[in-house]
């Protein structure tokens, strides 16, 4: 996966089934999507901050059994769809590897407060043109 984290291929689950995209005739006979599972809860290689992050952002993909599943069809052969899944888990868990940073509260500064204040005056001065005319 990364240089911080190596699944096995045996902790991945690989079924196949009819792809629904192009190909003609082939499309009925060749099981071309592919779908990826993989037990994120029972994994004991990946940290347990990352695993939360996963499971988090992605609790979406993720079944009641604990497993990511994901799915692909993007291509007409089975190889490049299963390469397809590997890719799209590696990217997921490279996007949560790292901790999101902190924010760090700021104030506006006196100029922005100035021109906030000067577009409101002009504002209310547009509006107030907009009225009734004023009469004696």
């Amino acid at each position: 996966m990364s240089r911080r984290l190596t699944i096995p291929a045996a902790e991945l689950q690989t079924t196949f089934a009819r792809s629904g995209g192009p190909g003609g005739q082939n499309v009925n006979k060749v099981n071309s999507k592919v779908t990826l599972r993989w037990r994120i809860r029972d994994n004991s290689l990946m940290p347990e901050p990352w695993r939360q992050r996963v499971e988090g952002r992605f609790a979406g993909r993720i079944n009641n059994e604990g497993e990511l599943v994901l799915h692909s069809e993007r291509y007409r052969s089975q190889p490049r769809n299963l390469e397809d899944c590997r890719e799209k888990l590696r990217d997921l868990l490279l996007e949560c590897q790292t901790a999101p940073r902190k924010r760090i509260a700021t104030r506006p500064t006196k100029g922005s407060k100035l021109r906030r204040l000067d577009a409101k005056r002009q504002q209310s001065e547009k509006k107030r043109l907009r009225g009734r005319p004023f009469s004696d």
